[in-house]
């Protein structure tokens, strides 16, 4: 079973520049390998966004919900899931 399904993948590639500043992914097959290997992970909804944050010690408290979805390691696959990559 795939850990990426085609939806995250080709948003991965339409946004990859918000966190790179060249591409890393040309091809589904590509940004597939590319996430797997950067364990990279799908949560589906902004609290489980911030939990991803607090669980890795990223201190939280006092940014707005915009701020956390405007950091470029978060991307919003625009069906209330986000993708979230560490750079």
């Amino acid at each position: 079973m795939r850990e990426f399904d085609d939806v995250v993948l080709e948003c991965f590639l339409e946004k990859q520049s918000q966190l790179f500043p060249s591409p890393v992914a040309e091809t589904l097959e590509e940004a597939e390998n590319f996430l797997e290997e950067s364990m990279a992970v799908v949560v589906n909804s902004l609290e489980e966004v911030i939990a991803y944050f607090e669980d890795a010690g990223v201190d939280m408290e006092g940014a707005m919900d915009d701020e956390i979805l405007e950091a470029d390691e978060v991307f919003d696959v625009e069906d209330g899931r986000y993708l979230i990559v560490e750079g």
